[in-house]
């Protein structure tokens, strides 16, 4: 006969993410990816670069950049996105 176990206590299950709060997440990402490249972030330098193959995937790498910047709190955009959007969703002026 095999002996009882107790079944470990389970975590609650994850919270579903603010659709409003992803909503100014994106835009915020959207936003530094656009100062990024103004910037000339992943621009290869004068005299070195891969040509059009580097070209095309030049903005996937400041994509995720840009993703990153907003995941570690980013520039404050998305916390005054977030806060305005919900003042209007809660119908407060």
């Amino acid at each position: 006969m095999t002996p009882l176990t107790a079944i470990p206590p389970q975590a609650p299950p994850a919270a579903a993410p603010d659709p409003l709060r992803a909503a100014a997440q994106r835009l915020e990402t959207g936003f530094l990816a656009e100062m990024l490249k103004t910037a000339g972030l992943g621009a290869a330098p004068s005299g070195w670069g891969g040509g059009a193959g580097e070209e095309q995937f030049r903005s996937f790498l400041v994509e995720a950049q840009a993703e990153r910047i907003t995941a570690a709190g980013g520039i404050g955009l998305a916390d005054a996105l977030y806060r305005s959007l919900s003042r209007n969703a809660a119908g407060a002026p």
